[in-house]
């Protein structure tokens, strides 16, 4: 899953990285004054930046998305756990307690036949 991701965003990453690059070398050779390749290098550069935040405010959402959904998992998974733990130690008190009293019913029942 994060590899598809990965891939994805390195795709874009590299989508965007060339067109910057084929842009600028446009721009340079290009039969324009001076002047005028500044601004179209200034609004290319500005329309990068608008892109690059746009695919990194989708990268974040999309991280914040997978760590909500990781997080609600482990806490469902240590409250399972936890229950099961409480369960089993409910078990295994009534196991100790029930064996405890045996043993005290059979000490009981064992002294008054010596007492005879």
């Amino acid at each position: 899953m994060c590899n598809d991701k990965n891939d994805k965003s390195g795709l874009v990453l590299g989508m965007v990285a060339g067109a910057a690059i084929g842009a600028f070398i446009g721009f340079l050779f290009a039969p324009n004054s001076g002047a005028e390749t500044r601004k179209k290098i200034k609004k290319k550069s500005n329309d990068l930046k608008d892109q690059a935040k746009s695919k990194y405010d989708e990268f974040s959402d999309s991280v914040k998305e997978q760590y909500e959904h990781v997080a609600s998992d482990v806490k469902e998974k240590l409250s399972s756990v936890a229950n099961s733990a409480t369960e089993g130690y409910e078990k295994l008190k009534g196991e100790v307690t029930s064996k405890t009293e045996n043993v005290q019913e059979n000490a009981g029942s064992k002294l008054n036949d010596l007492k005879k």
